[in-house]
């Protein structure tokens, strides 16, 4: 179907809108197009074998037996509708239309209206029905031509997304959270899939694939077409999660349709509700939100972090509250299945922002996620993408491609793509969206993936700039703390004897003002060493007869009062050690393949000799650079070229404005 074909199926269902305007909101089109629609898909998928769904109903209404299995096998699917109505009857009759049209929802199989129960439909034809509008929309929609044999799944897959799109931007809501663009997860799936083409030509085969975020299943039917593509007698299972009721109604139905077991489309959020318990898939793939948080899942997480561990979903870590991101790829994780004698495994795809890649300090909860991730050896590649991509985000986005099955050449790697230059301009935009993916660039960005191990070691290979393997160690770095002595002179001025009238500790063990008083013959006096500066202020309490106050306490205060931070003074000294300055005190990142104590000498020492590190502040962290591995400098232009250029746009200023004083 071309582009202004489903376009114009999309303008049809639309249409109804002007029907609407007045006793709906602009928000709530989509509240009655939407399920009209899938209505009107579910009658023309049905209408082949309604007589025969008829004739098996009426034979068995009266019987003991299940005559569901029996009104399965008649229809051809896993759904059915026992009425004699359609929606071209129900408008032929106005006088019964609200009537008619209830009926003919219940008529169906409970898999069926429980699809249209999401849509909350019986109150929309109600609605409708007291606002005089039932019968002009079910006319409008008993019009519109939705069989299998014009409209192919695929197809009509283009068509819900459109609508969407257009009931997202009247609603202020982004259309992106409940779709991918097609193009996007035909290479998404190309790159989940491409090492298995092999595997999947193998006779019997079967598979299973989950999407905990699915929307309106568009990910599930690629990854479905694209292995029974390789193989048409392949077993392919899928399975969803989804928490928009609107989207979770779309692929349901869509499943239904396509013959897919519509329970294993589970409603509800994936974090608090997980509706795979202790599921296992072959392939999992998602397109979560990005940046959303998860406050509203937070106690959930938490209670099954804190007691479950590793036994549960997220044992790694758990990332900052406003991005959920990397919940949703440890709880894609959780359903690998385990390789036992070099069989079984998964493999895993998922669409992040730039933000899972390196937000996080070392040992923060995104740094552990990365790190348990990373020293399992389940990250396969990173495969960039151009920006304006998504309907809903012109931001740089990111594949994540992980299996814990790699192949012998790929163990230890990381393949890093940058893709940011495979598009092609829009003619139009959608949204955000403003660049697509053509076929061919699907087909050489996959093909690139594939052959990236080799690419990378080829410096004459075309793309070989836009490939980089690395190994596990590279992404990680230990976070040191390098600490200098503090360093004081103590002295007595007005200001220092200020700090010490306000000192708690002093004044809780002595007379502050008596002790203050003991020592103004001291104004102006500096000492380079706090023995120095000790034995003249006990000196002068005595002479004042002032008591010198014993413990530590005491003399940590009064150092703070007087001690002033000089690179000169005395290092202070605790247990024999030097005293770390808390304003000195720095970070540094170091590779972990290198030595620390190595690393001081060469980068730190040079500029600070006494410096040293603090080994019991160390922490391990991992990130992923992406761009700095693939910037490119750019020295900035001559100043001769810079100062001509200035020179002629001088010139010809100078030139209009003759022209205008003429």
């Amino acid at each position: 179907m071309s582009n202004s074909k489903h376009t114009e199926l999309a303008n049809h269902a639309w249409s109804v809108a002007d029907l609407l305007r007045g006793d709906y909101k602009q928000s709530e089109y989509g509240k009655v197009i939407l399920p009209f629609t899938v209505l009107r898909r579910l009658e023309c998928v049905l209408a082949p074998t309604k007589d025969k769904v008829l004739e098996t109903y009426e034979r068995f209404r009266d019987s003991d037996v299940d005559v569901s299995k029996f009104l399965r096998r008649a229809s051809g699917h896993s759904f059915y509708n026992v009425s004699g109505l359609t929606l071209k009857a129900i408008a032929g009759d106005p006088g019964h239309v609200a009537r008619n049209a209830l009926a003919y929802i219940g008529a169906f199989s409970p898999n069926a209206q429980e699809v249209m129960e999401r849509y909350d439909f019986a109150n929309q034809v109600k609605r409708l029905d007291n606002a005089n509008l039932l019968y002009q929309v079910v006319g409008r929609f008993a019009d519109l031509d939705l069989r299998p044999e014009v409209v192919s799944n695929h197809q009509m897959g283009y068509v819900f997304e459109e609508l969407i799109r257009r009931f997202a931007e009247q609603s202020n809501e982004t259309a992106g959270e409940h779709f991918t663009p097609r193009e996007v997860i035909e290479l998404m799936v190309n790159l989940l899939m491409a090492p298995d083409d092999d595997a999947l030509t193998v006779p019997g085969v079967v598979r299973t694939v989950l999407d905990p975020a699915c929307g309106t299943g568009g990910m599930l039917s690629a990854a479905e077409e694209h292995i029974t593509a390789h193989n048409p007698n392949a077993t392919v299972q899928v399975f969803g999660q989804e928490l928009n009721p609107e989207s979770w109604a779309i692929c349901r139905s869509d499943m239904m349709i396509k013959g897919q077991d519509p329970e294993n489309i589970k409603f509800g959020n994936s974090f608090s509700d997980d509706g795979h318990r202790n599921g296992q898939f072959d392939y999992l793939l998602a397109n979560p939100p990005f940046g959303v948080e998860w406050k509203k899942v937070k106690d959930d997480v938490e209670h099954e972090f804190e007691t479950l561990g590793f036994d549960g979903r997220f044992g790694a870590g758990l990332p900052r509250i406003n991005d959920g991101s990397l919940l949703f790829l440890q709880h894609m994780l959780s359903k690998m299945r385990p390789v036992v004698d070099g069989k079984g495994g998964s493999r895993v795809a998922i669409v992040f922002n730039g933000s899972p890649l390196f937000t996080g300090a070392a040992e923060s909860g995104e740094s552990r996620i990365r790190r348990w991730i990373i020293e399992n050896d389940w990250l396969e590649g990173i495969v960039a993408l151009p920006e304006q991509l998504f309907y809903n985000t012109g931001i740089s986005t990111y594949f994540w491609i992980l299996t814990n099955r790699k192949s012998p050449d790929h163990k230890g790697k990381v393949i890093l793509l940058d893709g940011r230059e495979h598009f092609a301009k829009m003619r139009k935009s959608l949204g955000d969206k403003r660049k697509q993916l053509t076929p061919a660039q699907i087909t050489e960005v996959t093909q690139l993936y594939c052959d990236a191990l080799h690419v990378a070691q080829d410096p004459e290979h075309p793309l070989h700039a836009k490939v980089k393997v690395f190994g596990n160690d590279d992404f990680g770095y230990r976070r040191i703390t390098v600490e200098r002595p503090l360093k004081l002179r103590f002295e007595i001025t007005d200001e220092t004897l200020a700090l010490v009238r306000e000192s708690k500790a002093i004044q809780k063990a002595l007379d502050v003002e008596a002790f203050t008083a003991a020592l103004k013959p001291l104004l102006g006096q500096v000492w380079p060493t706090k023995r120095a500066a000790w034995n003249a202020i006990r000196t002068t309490m005595a002479e004042a007869g002032v008591d010198w106050p014993s413990g530590a306490p005491f003399q940590k205060a009064l150092r703070e009062a007087i001690g002033v931070r000089d690179p000169e003074g005395e290092a202070q000294l605790v247990k024999g050690m030097p005293e770390p300055d808390a304003d000195l005190r720095d970070f540094e990142n170091v590779p972990l393949d290198e030595d620390v104590e190595e690393y001081l000498r060469r980068e730190v020492l040079p500029h600070v000799p006494d410096a040293w590190i603090d080994h019991s502040k160390t922490k391990i962290g991992y990130e992923i650079p992406f761009t700095r591995y693939f910037h490119v400098y750019k020295p900035p232009r001559p100043l001769t070229e810079i100062d001509a250029e200035l020179k002629a746009l001088e010139a010809e200023i100078q030139a209009l404005l003759s022209e205008v004083t003429e």
